[in-house]
C-alpha cells in the first residue's frame, strides 16, 4: 500500500472514526483503525464492536486532490499513535507506505515515523445492513433531537434499556423518548419516508452523543436504516453503525398526564435564572431540592432551605396561572436540564397536584415535552 494525502483531510478523518475507538478493548485489533486505500480514496475505520464509524476520503472533491494512491492496500494502525502524529506532523501532505510484513512507514517533511501496524484481514467486519427501508433527517434537526432527548437517559445499568433513546417511526413521524424514570424527554418530528413502515427501536445514549459530535452542522439530509440489531446513519463521506439495545421499551404513554389542574405560562429564561439562583444553596445538600409556590396575582416564589447553609426565596411574575393553587418541590438539576433543552421563551408548565408528575412544553408548538417527577419534601 503508498499513497500521500493531505493531512488535515486524514487528520479530520482519524479524528471521526476515534470517537469508536475505546481504550478498554478486549479484543487488541479494535484498539486499531483500518485503513483501506483504493483508487476512489482512503476509508477509515474504528470499532469498538457497539458503535462503527467509518469515514471515507475521496481521491478528489470540487477539483481539489485529496489523495492520490499508487499502490491499493490495506492496514491496521495503532490507533492512539496514529492519532497524534498525524495531528502533529509538520508538512500539508502526508506519505504513507506499507513495507512487509505489516511496518508502516510515515513521512511528511523531513520527520518519518514507522508503526507496527496489523494484519487488516484480521478486523472484523463491518455489518452488512440491507438499505431497502430509509428514512432521512436534515443533520441540525437529527442533532436538536438529540439534545433535546439523550440528557434523559438512565446513567445506572440495573436497567439497561432505559440507557437508550426509544425510536419509534410511525404514519411519517418519529417519535424519541427518553426516561431515567424520574424525568422524561420526548421529542416528535416528521421524517421523509418513501414508504409506510413503522420501526421500535432503542439506541444507546452513548451512541447518539458520539454520532451528534461527528456530525457537521449543515441542513443536508442524514439517512438512517434500521435492522434487527442495528442502526445505521449515513452522511456525507461518513457511515455510523450503532447496535440496538436488547429488550422492550416500557410503554411510557401512561405516565403523562392528559388533564392538570394548575397551568403556569413562564418566560423560560427568568425561569431559568431564578431556578439556577435557588440552587446555589440547594446544591450543596443532598438533593438539590426547590421548592415552588404559586401566589396571588400571578406571581410565582422559587425557595430552597439548606439548614447549614441558609435559604434563599425569590418571586418572579408568570405570564399567566390558572387553577388550583400549588405547592411542589422538585430537583433544580433536573428543571434546568429541561428548559435548556425545550426552544421557545414562552414555555407552559402542567401541575396534576403536588405528589403527581407535570409536564413542560413550549407554548406554540406540541413537538416537544419535558416530564419531571416531583420530590416528597416532608
Amino acid at each position: 500500500m503508498r499513497l500521500t494525502i493531505q493531512r488535515d483531510d486524514l487528520a479530520r478523518s482519524v479524528q471521526d472514526v476515534m470517537k469508536a475507538i475505546s481504550s478498554r478493548t478486549t479484543i487488541p485489533i479494535l484498539s486499531g483503525i483500518k485503513m483501506v486505500a483504493m483508487e476512489q480514496g482512503v476509508t477509515l475505520t474504528g470499532s469498538d464492536s457497539d458503535i462503527s464509524i467509518e469515514s471515507f476520503i475521496p481521491a478528489e472533491e470540487d477539483g481539489k486532490i485529496i489523495a492520490e494512491v499508487t499502490e491499493p492496500g490495506s492496514i491496521v494502525l495503532p490507533a492512539r499513535f496514529f492519532a497524534e502524529i498525524v495531528k502533529k506532523l509538520p508538512q500539508e501532505t502526508v506519505e504513507i507506505e506499507v513495507q512487509a510484513p505489516f511496518i508502516v512507514i510515515i513521512r511528511s517533511g523531513k520527520t518519518e515515523f514507522s508503526l507496527n501496524g496489523l494484519d487488516a484481514e484480521e478486523y472484523p467486519r463491518l455489518p452488512q445492513i440491507q438499505e431497502e427501508h430509509v428514512f432521512k433527517l436534515p443533520t441540525d434537526l437529527l442533532k436538536t433531537i438529540i439534545r433535546q432527548t439523550v440528557f434523559a437517559v438512565s446513567v445506572s445499568e440495573t436497567r439497561p434499556i432505559l440507557t437508550g433513546v426509544n425510536w419509534r417511526v410511525e404514519n411519517g413521524e418519529l417519535i424519541c423518548i427518553a426516561t431515567d424514570s424520574h424525568r422524561l424527554a420526548l421529542r416528535k418530528a416528521k421524517v421523509e419516508m418513501d414508504h409506510h413502515l413503522s420501526y421500535n427501536v432503542v439506541i444507546p445514549g452513548k451512541s447518539l452523543n458520539e454520532l451528534s459530535k461527528i456530525l457537521d452542522d449543515t441542513n443536508e439530509n442524514v439517512e438512517i436504516v434500521m435492522t434487527e440489531n442495528q442502526v445505521l446513519f449515513k452522511a456525507k463521506h461518513l457511515l455510523f453503525f450503532s447496535r440496538l439495545l436488547d429488550g422492550n421499551y416500557p410503554d411510557t404513554s401512561r405516565l403523562i398526564p392528559t388533564d392538570s389542574q394548575t397551568d403556569v405560562v413562564i418566560n423560560a429564561k427568568e425561569f431559568f435564572q431564578a431556578i439556577d439562583r435557588a440552587s446555589l444553596l440547594a446544591r450543596e445538600g443532598r438533593n438539590n431540592v426547590v421548592k415552588l409556590t404559586t401566589l396571588p396575582g400571578g406571581m410565582i416564589e422559587i425557595s430552597s432551605i439548606s439548614p447549614e447553609i441558609g435559604k434563599v426565596t425569590e418571586e418572579i411574575q408568570s405570564e399567566a396561572i390558572e387553577g388550583e393553587e400549588l405547592k411542589i418541590s422538585f430537583s433544580a438539576k433536573y428543571m434546568m436540564d429541561a428548559l435548556k433543552a425545550l426552544e421557545g421563551t414562552e414555555i407552559k408548565i402542567s401541575f396534576t397536584g403536588a405528589m403527581r408528575p407535570f409536564i413542560l412544553r413550549p407554548l406554540h408548538t406540541d413537538s416537544m415535552l419535558q416530564l419531571i417527577l416531583p420530590v416528597r419534601t416532608y
